[in-house]
Formats: structure tokens, sequence, C-alpha cells
């Protein structure tokens, strides 16, 4: 199979841009970095002549051949740990994980070697990996294909965690995470594979881990997600700003390291704060953002820190749009800050 082909290119200050979908965005970091080094290899279930079951790897492996972009068996364990290997001899893997909802039995090997190594070894091994997984709800994909995982390897030093919302940063995220040093988690909104398109530069570039981005600029409250939740924080502050009310929309892309002073310097502005994520609500990685913002700045706010989250329940089969934070319940609890 290969991928579908980019809309025309357009010509920009920046050079040469196209549109792409994030999917589109992410098979294209993966080709110029397996072109770019040839320590790169790529690899997981189905990746290879199916190119993924969302065709993230499409025409991969006819292009560079089945030694660097590769099928594994049906074992997660086993992706991470060969991952694990590899890197600590050299190479520069990028596994696969075909949900993140199955990461689970490659878990010990993500938390106790790859994140370890560096420490372990006093520097002398390091493990630069990128572990690919799609993630998140809005597929219909119930409590097996739906999940968001991300906190449990926040918690665990040695590793980065990012998760893009946009094809511009899915491409250069993941090219400075194949490129670094250290182990990444690398997550990817499933729901917006297809549903994102933006313009990505056709030159090489890399986003920086750990630099988030303003989406929106405002003055009277601050909204702050990642991944997939984005279209919809965007989608409520448009209907804020019908009412009058200017909203900032911060996207953080990286959780660790997450960008603190832009998180700060926007809601020392603003003096309140929504966030949004579609993990469960308790210990999700915004509890994190929560507790640092009002550490920081508890004499600036002018109403309570205020999350948006998934429920902590099993993701449903069903009520798929109802367990997701979408525009009316982030708009409604910008109104609660508001009115504070």
């Amino acid at each position: 199979m290969t991928a579908t082909q980019p809309k025309p290119s357009t010509t920009t200050g920046a050079g040469e841009t196209r549109i792409l979908t994030l999917i589109q965005a992410i098979n294209e970091a993966m080709a110029e970095e397996l072109a770019r080094d040839e320590r790169v290899v790529v690899f997981g279930e189905d990746v290879g002549a199916r190119g993924g079951v969302f065709l993230a790897t499409a025409g991969l492996q006819e292009r560079f051949g089945p030694r660097r972009v590769f099928d594994t068996p049906l074992s997660e364990a086993s992706i991470v740990g060969a991952a694990v290997g590899m890197a600590v001899r050299g190479l520069r893997p990028i596994a696969e994980i075909q949900f993140a909802d199955y990461m689970g039995p490659g878990f010990d090997q993500i938390i106790s070697q790859a994140a370890k190594i560096r420490y372990r070894s006093g520097g002398q091994f390091t493990a630069p990996l990128v572990i690919r997984t799609p993630s998140g709800g809005g597929v219909k994909g119930g409590h097996h294909h739906s999940q968001s995982p991300e906190s449990y390897f926040c918690h665990t030093p040695g590793l980065k965690v990012v998760m893009p919302s946009t094809p511009y940063d899915a491409k250069g995220l993941l090219k400075a995470a194949v490129r670094g040093g250290d182990p990444v988690i690398y997550f990817e909104p499933k729901r917006l594979y297809r549903a994102a398109k933006g313009e990505v530069p056709a030159q090489d570039y890399t986003v920086e881990i750990g630099q988030g981005a303003v989406r929106r600029e405002g003055t009277d409250l601050t909204i702050i997600g990642y991944g997939g939740v984005m279209p919809d924080a965007e989608k409520a502050a448009q209907a804020l700003a019908a009412e009058g009310v200017q909203a900032e929309v911060i996207d953080l892309r990286s959780l660790v390291p997450w960008d603190r002073d832009l998180v700060l310097t926007s809601v020392a502005k603003t003096g309140r704060a929504v966030l949004v994520s579609e993990a469960p609500r308790t210990a999700n990685f915004m509890s994190e953002v929560a507790y640092t913002v009002q550490e920081e700045l508890f004499d600036s706010l002018l109403a309570p820190v205020l999350q948006v989250a998934g429920f902590d329940t099993p993701y449903p089969y069903v009520q798929d749009k109802v367990y997701l934070p979408g525009p009316n319940r982030i708009a409604a609890a910008c109104v609660r800050a508001l009115n504070y």
C-alpha cells in the first residue's frame, strides 16, 4: 500500500509548504529520517507490507526494504525489548505499538530499562529510541482501543513524552525525537490522523521537545490542552469570542518536559486557567499543571484552576462523544471560571 499523496505545494516566506494530514506528516517524517540516517529502523505489528493498521508506515518497506522496515510478532514486550537493545548498540529504532492500550506488556521494558539505562550506566549507555503509538478515543474503539495512558509514562524519570495535534508538529516532533539521545514515547491522537490538516514545510525542520505553542491569543482566561482535545479547545474559544470573551489557547505539545514558562506567563496575564485532556480525571497529567499553576501563581488567580477531562470509568463503547471533553464542556468550565 502507498500513502495518500499530499495536496499541491505552495510557497511562503518560509519556503515551500504542502497541505498534509497528521498521518501523512508522520509517514513523511519517518521516510526522511530513514533516508537521512542508515541507523534508523522501523518495526512493529503489520508495519511492513501492510503499512500499519492506520497506514502510518505505508510505502516505507517498499522504499527502504525489509531489513529496515519490518513486521514483528504480536508481542509488545519483544518489540520494546528489541528496541532497547538496538538503541544501546547504536541504532535509532522507531518501534510502533499498534494501540496505546496495549503498551502494558512492554511497560517494564520501558520504565525499568529504557528510562534508566543512562543513569544506571553512569552515562556510558543511552537508549535513543522512539515508541510511536496511536492514543485516545473518538473512533468508537471501545475500552481496548481508546485509552489515554500518557500519565503512566510522565511519572517515570528518564522518558520524554510528546503528543502533537497538528501535522506541522507531528513531523517536527517525530524528527526531533529520532535525533535525540533519550527514549521518547510519541503518542499520536488517532482521531486527528486524517481530520487534522495543515501546512508542512518541504524543507528539513524539527520542533523542540518541551516547547508549547499559543494557538490563539487572549486576555480573559487560558485554555490549556494537548493532543486530540485541541480542536475542541479552539472551538470553545471561538464560541466564547462570539460572546465577547477572549480566551488564550495553549497547546502543550510536549508533556515531559512541558513548557512551564509559557503556561505561567499566560495564566499570570489572564488570571484564569481551564485545563483539558481526555485521560481519566484522577491523577492525569493536567493535575501536575494545575498544581504548578496554583503553587507559582496563587496570588494572581482570579478563579480556581478548573479541569475538563475524561471520566474515571473504562472508556465506553456507545457514549464516545459523552466521554470526551467536547466544546460544550470546555466552554461551560470557562464560563464557571469567568463567573467565579
